[in-house]
């Protein structure tokens, strides 16, 4: 047996005490934007920290202005070296009363379409996405005695609730958090029994904007007709922002954004992400953006312009008639490829100035920018990553993007400069931040032995 094959096994012999431990670690109520939490947000971290120097792993708590970080390395010399993230703590619990079981109380129940699965906050999201890389170290020390390549793992807790202090840490750590990638497993697979790579995401910029015109709320029987009213304002910018064909229409808006490969189109094309699929669970039927792009591309790659939010005036019960002294409008624009936050962000600016009337005055609220994060098509990481899982999966994996933003993503790449390769194995109805949250049984065991097999593909 090649020990490869070795690791396999272990992972297979291994799979109740796998469980048992990833249920210890499940008991443990690690919420971490609930004070009263904070000595389960603790133990969960010693938990890690224990599991780890266990495992020969150099492990400690480094400490935080909030919950602390639990920070393993294992080097090898002459091998590459990677730094794994994930975090240990879970969202509340609430409404209680919706779990069918115990929320702290990991069991395996069988689904309605006989799937094993494990149910408990966390096992999802992201305790049980932890475990798996976990052991898939622990099963190559088992079966070598070492590992592949050099490990490093940084599992913070207060991913859901923000990450506040992660950024500092990073700025601190960055000597020692030194690698070739960054491996995260915080994803989804695009379905059962097919995995996927997250190799883009999104950036973000976000602006508020209030527009002023009198001094006052007016009568509209008075001055209606005459007096400026904001609203109007307001609806006439935004209505601009999208051309009929659904483009945004801020100058210099699409530099920077990059064309899909034809080889990745033409992937997706096969996915059957479609208008029907994708729209008509929520009740529409026609897609919003650039007609001549798939749904798939309008969700991943390319950018996007959002009205978030538009008010002004009265809005109670009833009527008053009013023109509003003032109105305001959020507005959020989805990067792509190398857009620049910043450019986006002076070119909406502009925009809104240049169709302002004489008599109105604006005020701008700028948000947090970030940059689009991808990982280059023909990334070898990318490549080992997808030989890897299709061995394991038997099939072929999905390179996706991703409309949302991982904030960590970001930090790893302008802190640490290091690319992240994105692999999960969570499915869509496993109830993440719900009652009633589950782990399919067969995405923590062939999860585990995807992560044995990409170790051995980054190390060859």
């Amino acid at each position: 047996m090649s020990d490869l094959d070795r690791a396999l096994a272990a992972a297979d012999e291994g799979l109740d005490k796998s469980l048992e431990r990833l249920f210890a670690l499940l008991k443990i109520p690690s919420i971490s934007t609930d004070p009263a939490y904070k000595h389960g947000c603790r133990e969960a971290a010693d938990w890690l920290k224990r599991d780890l120097a266990a495992l020969g792993f150099q492990a400690a708590l480094r400490e935080t202005p909030g919950h602390p970080v639990v920070l393993a390395s294992q080097p090898k010399p002459s091998a590459p070296h990677v730094l794994f993230y994930g975090h240990y703590d879970v969202q509340p619990v609430d409404p209680l009363e919706k779990w069918a079981t115990p929320p702290f109380e990991p069991r395996i129940v069988t689904a309605k379409d006989g799937r094993k699965v494990i149910v408990a906050r966390g096992a999802s999201d992201d305790k049980g996405q932890v475990m798996t890389f976990v052991e898939a170290c622990r099963c190559w020390k088992a079966a070598t005695g070492e590992l592949p390549v050099g490990v490093t793992l940084l599992i913070e807790g207060e991913e859901e609730s923000g990450s506040f202090n992660l950024p500092g840490f990073l700025e601190e750590a960055k000597d020692e958090l030194a690698a070739d990638v960054a491996l995260v497993c915080d994803t989804a697979m695009w379905g059962e029994g097919r995995p996927a790579i997250t190799s883009a995401l999104r950036g973000m910029v976000y602006e508020e904007i209030t527009v002023r015109a009198a001094d006052r709320d007016l009568h509209s029987g008075l001055y209606g007709g005459a007096a400026r009213n904001p609203l109007h304002v307001v609806a006439s910018i935004v209505a601009a922002l999208h051309g009929p064909e659904g483009k945004v229409t801020l100058p210099g808006f699409y530099d920077g954004v990059p064309e899909t490969p034809e080889e990745v189109r033409e992937q997706w094309r096969g996915l059957g992400l479609d208008a029907d699929s994708f729209l008509g669970p929520i009740g529409l039927a026609i897609p919003a953006g650039e007609p001549d792009r798939m749904v798939i591309e309008q969700i991943q790659s390319r950018p996007t312009c959002d009205v978030n939010g538009l008010w002004g005036g009265y809005t109670g019960a009833g009527a008053k008639t009013v023109i509003p002294s003032e109105a305001h409008a959020k507005v959020s624009f989805r990067l792509v490829g190398d857009q620049d936050p910043a450019q986006v962000r002076q070119a909406f600016r502009a925009f809104v100035r240049e169709r302002l009337p004489a008599d109105c005055a604006v005020e701008f609220e700028g948000h947090k920018g970030s940059r689009a994060i991808r990982l280059p098509f023909d990334s070898p990481t990318l490549a080992k990553a997808r030989t890897a899982l299709a061995e394991e999966w038997g099939a072929e994996p999905v390179t996706i993007g991703s409309g949302g933003s991982i904030p960590v993503v970001g930090d790893f790449k302008r802190l640490l400069g290091l690319d992240t390769l994105l692999v999960g194995f969570a499915l869509d109805d496993d109830r993440i931040h719900s009652p009633n949250e589950k782990y399919d049984l067969e995405s923590f065991r062939k999860g585990t032995r995807s992560w044995i097999r990409i170790l051995a593909a980054l190390a060859a």
